[in-house]
């Protein structure tokens, strides 16, 4: 009886085996697919043929529900290409900014499962939630036998094409209007010189005055942005974030001034002129002969001539190594370091410090170098004069510079030559801190735009000083070098020229200063000559439209 129990046993186990065949080779080839063996430790035959509607539709939800977990590398897993469905699905969660995302596959269509798409975007303050349709298509695994998600760009979005990958970025800069302190819209092509500066105020300022740049959601080259401009493609658009938000710019700028200031400087090959309101250094106008991108008014760097005797005479002054009316002789040349003369050779024997100043003479002011310190006109230009100080004008500008020297280069920096560099905007500034008494650093758009602090100089001018400069400065302006060209502009004037050689140059630069009521401007016309005649109308034209 032993035996025949055990016989039993066996052919019931057999027909287990018979009645269910199919369902125990499924059972074995489901592990193979993993890897493990059958039941007799051989590897089992791997699937092969098209996946069933069963694995389709299972193999579909798990990758889509790996996908909408975060769990990327399970998602990656269920697909012919882990690696590039790693690299996609981890730059749709990064470089799209999608926060979170839902997936709802709907009903297979043969081995295409169509599925939803409702995804988060977060980017910024900005938040949006993105709805589109895509589908998957599922095959058998060549090395696996396992059903698999065909890996395609287009699984992630339609439009996806291979080579390209999604990309959640702001667009162009938002569309801003800049307007003049009177509220007149500033355009390039009715003021050329503006054609550098109005750009920068644009995209430095647009989020302050209120504007924003839209955002989107873009198929791009998989190197990004740059491979896209390397390659000449523009990204596609596939989805509007937000739209951005037009501003208007609120500039100092005057238009009646600016215009002036544009045809001021047509009439010479090249010229560059710049107005201040003294009293708070607001920028009025800014114009180039030249419109190139590099801003000659704003960031010249060249000697200023004879206008650094503003500068100059403020330290004497000061010092009390000079006063107005105090005798001063003008010789044709002085010697400190090395020989120095007047332009055309010119003296007068019996002349005032101010007369030294209103006709410019060079000697007077260089027989005064043994008498003050060598570091004391580049502490006067910068603590009096802001000179060399980080200002913050809205643009970018150069701020001067006046390096402390000894020798020939204290005497040579005293007439505004040697090492001494500055541009229009410094010297304006120049004659706008003797107007006002004090340095206001110049700027275009108001200072709490950006959350930008203005420079400020240490010490303002004494007030004795400042109102002796003001009267050699009206002085000049009536009687001396600067009388032609501020000829019938008023009584509440001053002026101050300058004449810059340079090395090799057969004329020198020619400089002119000067300020009427609250405004002050500065102009320079390279090869120029006499800084009177040639930079000295410029500027008369624009304090004339102020």
């Amino acid at each position: 009886m032993h035996k025949g129990a055990k016989i039993a046993i066996g052919v019931v186990a057999t027909a287990v085996v018979g009645a269910a065949g199919l369902g125990a080779y499924n059972l074995v080839d489901a592990v193979a697919g993993d890897g493990s063996t059958g039941a007799h430790g051989e590897p089992a035959p791997l699937r092969t043929g098209p996946p069933t509607a069963a694995e389709i539709k299972k193999t579909a939800q798990d990758f889509l529900a790996a996908w909408e977990s975060g769990d990327t590398a399970k998602a990656a897993a269920l697909t012919d290409n882990s690696g590039a469905a790693t690299t996609a699905l981890t730059g749709y969660r990064e470089t799209a900014h999608v926060e979170k995302v839902s997936l709802k596959p709907g009903t297979p269509q043969g081995a295409k499962v169509p599925f939803s798409v409702s995804a988060e975007i977060s980017y910024g303050k900005q938040r949006s939630t993105w709805t589109y349709d895509s589908s998957l298509d599922v095959v058998r695994g060549r090395t696996t036998g396992q059903a698999l998600v065909d890996w395609q760009p287009s699984v992630v979005h339609p439009e996806l094409a291979r080579g390209e990958a999604l990309r959640t970025d702001a667009g162009a800069a938002p569309q801003v209007d800049a307007v003049d302190r009177n509220g007149t819209k500033l355009d390039a092509k009715d003021y050329p010189s503006l054609a550098s500066v109005l750009p920068q105020l644009r995209k430095r300022f647009a989020e302050d005055a209120g504007g924003a740049p839209g955002v989107e959601v873009q198929a791009v080259p998989e190197g990004g942005p740059e491979a896209a401009a390397g390659q000449g493609i523009a990204p596609k658009t596939l989805y509007v974030v937000s739209k951005g938000k037009p501003a208007t710019l609120k500039t100092t700028f005057d238009a009646g001034v600016q215009r002036a200031a544009e045809a001021a400087v047509n009439l010479r090959d090249d010229a560059s002129v710049v107005a201040v309101k003294a009293s708070t250094g607001e920028i009025l106008a800014i114009a180039n002969s030249k419109k190139t991108e590099f801003n000659t008014a704003l960031m010249g760097q060249t000697a200023p001539g004879s206008t650094m005797k503003i500068i100059t005479s403020a330290m004497l002054l000061e010092a009390g190594k000079a006063s107005p009316g105090k005798p001063l002789p003008c010789p044709k040349y002085a010697t400190y370091g090395m020989r120095f003369h007047n332009v055309e050779e010119s003296e007068n024997p019996g002349a005032t410090f101010a007369q030294d100043f209103a006709a410019s003479c060079n000697t007077a002011f260089i027989s005064l170098a043994g008498e003050v310190g060598d570091g004391a006109l580049a502490a006067e230009a910068r603590d009096v004069f802001g000179l060399g100080l980080e200002w913050k004008t809205g643009v970018a500008t150069f701020d001067g510079s006046v390096p402390a020297e000894s020798g020939a280069g204290k005497a040579a920096a005293m007439i505004g030559q040697g090492k001494v560099q500055m541009s229009a905007l410094n010297v304006a500034s120049m004659a706008a801190t003797v107007r006002a008494g004090s340095f206001h650093q110049p700027y275009v758009v108001d200072p709490s735009l950006g959350d930008r602090q203005l420079a400020r100089a240490p010490r303002a001018l004494p007030g004795g000083v400042a109102e002796q400069l003001r009267g050699m400065m009206r002085l000049t302006a009536t009687a001396g070098t600067g009388a032609r060209a501020m000829s019938g502009l008023g009584p509440d004037i001053g002026a101050k020229t300058g004449s810059a050689e340079v090395d090799g140059q057969a004329k020198p630069n020619g400089w002119f200063t000067a300020y009427r009521g609250d405004v002050a401007a500065a102009a320079v016309v390279p090869r120029g000559g006499h800084g009177g005649d040639s930079a000295g109308p410029i500027v008369a034209s624009v304090l004339r439209a102020s």
